[in-house]
Order: structure tokens, then C-alpha cells, then sequence
């Protein structure tokens, strides 16, 4: 069997993020909840998609996204995993992220698949 992708991809504003912190080995971590919004057409009928994720920026991407406007729309890059090795609800890893303007010249020129709700 060859190895799943587990790539997730989501425009979403940054609603709440708490200060960074650091873990026992050292590593920076900023924990915070991505709200989305848009209305995808399903079965030839538009449909309101509204949610909230916890996400989490870890290493590196912490600092920079430390820095992020809140409130603001970005382009997010990374995985889904769980919140907890025995827990069953999800939490999004950022591995990277842009503004909105950046990410959409980026998507047009390379990464187009055609979706129109902002999730890929």
C-alpha cells in the first residue's frame, strides 16, 4: 500500500490566537482558531459553509505567524492530526501560509484545481 497525502489547504481569517510558547524540548508553538466562510455549489445548489478550526503553527512558521494580522485572510498550507494521541477531534497543522493577494497569484500561476469554496 503506498503512503496517503495528508495535505490540507484552507483560506480562513485568523479569529483567535493565543501568545507564543515553548515546549519542554524548546520548540515554539502558537495554538489559534481559523474561522472559514464561502458558498461552494453543491448538487447545482450554492451552499453556506461556515466553521471554526483549531490550528496549531509549530517551529519555525511559529514566529512568523506569530506576527500575522488577526483578523486577517490567509491561504493556509499543512496537515490535519489529532489534537491527542488517544483524542478524536482534529487539529491543523500550519506548515505555511500567505496573504490572500500573495496566495492567489501563487494558486492562478501553479496550484489551480478548480475548487471554488477556498479548501483544496
Amino acid at each position: 500500500m503506498s503512503q496517503a497525502n495528508n495535505v490540507f489547504q484552507l483560506v480562513a481569517v485568523i479569529a483567535e490566537r493565543e501568545v507564543i510558547r515553548y515546549t519542554p524540548a524548546g520548540i515554539p508553538i502558537v495554538s489559534a482558531i481559523l474561522q472559514h466562510r464561502s458558498e461552494p455549489i453543491e448538487a447545482g445548489i450554492k451552499r453556506l459553509i461556515e466553521f471554526e478550526i483549531a490550528a496549531l503553527a509549530v517551529g519555525e512558521i511559529s514566529g512568523r505567524f506569530s506576527q500575522a494580522a488577526l483578523g486577517g485572510s490567509f491561504w493556509f498550507t499543512g496537515f490535519m492530526a489529532r489534537k491527542s494521541r488517544n483524542g478524536r477531534s482534529l487539529v491543523f497543522h500550519i506548515t505555511d501560509f500567505a496573504a490572500i493577494e500573495i496566495a492567489d497569484e501563487l494558486i492562478s500561476k501553479n496550484l489551480d484545481t478548480g475548487a471554488k469554496n477556498g479548501i483544496r
